[in-house]
């Protein structure tokens, strides 16, 4: 804790590394107030009903990465997902478009470029999410209260120029957090956003003690909480700074009157190289049967049926949940990385893994280790997103089918079938996010520290980073 402190005060004494911070934090206060100005139009109260019976739909994923501020319909209600989903497509079209591959090569001013290309795209997305928006705001009522004031096409331009400029205005606070500030700005954000419901939950679970909610085990079952959270957390800082090392020799090259090369190195590959891109990409598909349910106002049976095999905690959901994360980290790892290029470039620098053939036998190597890297961090990832889950609602192994639910509601207790019906605000996406940005700010602030010759958080060897 001494260090830590003392870490804290080198942090303040560095005058550009305190700028830097003072601004970070200033910028992301600026993105809380706005958090608490809504779009003009709304009525509040019907909107916060609409949110309760539309849980578990899409709605709850932009709700997860703007802070919260979908469900209030504040000015920032688009977040970040504009800017987001806008880098997902670009990263994705770069392997579509050689012009787009070829500006990602071509370093500093190719990224900028590509960087331009997202922000415009970014402000298309939140145009035509906002329209989107603007349009199921006018149709939605509830017990005859309609949910916006006065609906018209004065209503649809002021929603989109409101949600459009607030988009634009996040990135353009993310962009100069990661250009003045420390950190990355957009990561920061989202990290704002989901860290500011902790309150709740510990008020929470301060409720649930104060009334003995679950009866005789209720300080079993808070000290279990507690112990659980810690040891998640450092499960996922374990893995996240994980990396299979794969050794690279250079050999000697002899350039005019110089000999280059001959030193060792390794190729680091980390565990998991998806992040948390997996997981998101299965919770919107999986959002969207409740989303359907929801727009057709459970008019037709079959569709509120296979709404419900699929609900959050079903056997069903779960399954279908954990395949969508494996391959969904496939997907998206074959997209990132191209082990034959990884090859193609060692073999024209002179490098070569030892006891392996350069060229094509170094590229179904690398390959062959990145699968198997992938399908642990899959699995990761599956189990850290589903271990929230099963603590809210429990393993619903009683609602399988032909007498196989009927046993397991015999034998097992009813907090592993049930859960501890807990508020356990940190879901597995939200603690991914959440831990994940903590280690790449406090590696960057490691890095600033130690640059300038002072002791940084670490008391020996380095921070990692997952980048």
């Amino acid at each position: 804790m001494n260090r830590f402190l003392e870490a804290v005060k080198n942090m303040f004494r560095i005058q550009d590394l305190r700028n830097r911070v003072l601004f970070t934090l200033a910028l992301l206060a600026v993105y809380r107030i706005g958090a608490y100005i809504p779009i003009p139009g709304i009525n509040s109260a019907v909107l916060d009903q609409l949110f309760n019976q539309a849980a578990g739909s899409v709605l709850g994923i932009f709700n997860l990465f703007s802070g919260g501020n979908f469900r209030r319909m504040t000015i920032f209600a688009l977040g970040i997902m504009p800017y987001i989903t806008s880098s997902i497509i670009l990263q994705l079209m770069t392997v579509v478009f050689p012009y787009l591959e070829r500006l990602q090569k071509e370093g500093e001013l190719g990224r900028r470029k590509i960087t331009q290309y997202t922000r415009y795209l970014t402000i298309v997305l939140s145009i035509i999410q906002s329209s989107t928006i603007a349009g199921a705001l006018q149709a939605q009522s509830l017990g005859g209260q309609s949910l916006v004031y006065h609906p018209g096409t004065s209503f649809v331009l002021m929603t989109i120029l409101t949600l459009t400029t607030g988009s634009a205005f996040i990135m353009w606070l993310g962009e100069q957090i990661s250009e003045r500030g420390i950190g990355n700005g957009m990561s920061l954000i989202i990290f704002t956003g989901i860290v500011v419901g902790l309150p709740r939950a510990v008020a929470d679970l301060y409720e649930k003690a104060s009334t003995r909610a679950w009866g005789p085990f209720t300080p079993i079952a808070l000290i279990f909480l507690v112990v659980l959270m810690i040891a998640v957390v450092a499960f996922i800082v374990y893995v996240e700074g994980a990396q299979r090392r794969i050794p690279v020799q250079y050999a000697k090259r002899v350039v005019g009157r110089r000999v280059m090369g001959g030193q060792s190195s390794y190729l680091p590959l980390r565990v998991n190289s998806g992040g948390v891109i997996p997981p998101i990409f299965a919770s919107s598909l999986l959002a969207f049967p409740p989303t359907i349910a929801l727009l057709f106002a459970h008019k037709y049976q079959f569709i509120d049926d296979s709404v419900r095999a699929i609900s959050f905690g079903e056997p069903l959901y779960n399954l279908i949940y954990v395949l969508m994360i494996i391959l969904f980290a496939f997907f998206y790892i074959g997209i990132v990385f191209n082990p034959t290029e990884l090859a193609d470039n060692m073999r024209k620098n002179g490098g070569f893994i030892p006891g392996i053939r350069p060229g094509r036998t170094t590229s179904e190597y690398v390959s062959k280790i990145l699968k198997r890297l992938t399908f642990i961090g899959a699995i990761y990832l599956a189990l850290v997103c589903l271990l929230p889950e099963w603590l809210i609602t429990g393993i619903h192994l009683d609602h399988i089918g032909w007498g196989i639910g009927a046993w397991f509601d015999r034998h097992l207790p009813a907090l592993i079938l049930k859960g501890l019906s807990v508020q356990f605000y940190f879901g597995g996406t939200s603690l991914l996010i959440v831990v994940g940005v903590a280690m790449d700010t406090v590696q960057q602030l490691e890095a600033q520290l130690v640059m300038r010759n002072y002791e940084g958080f670490a008391r020996k060897g380095r921070l990692r980073g997952r980048r």
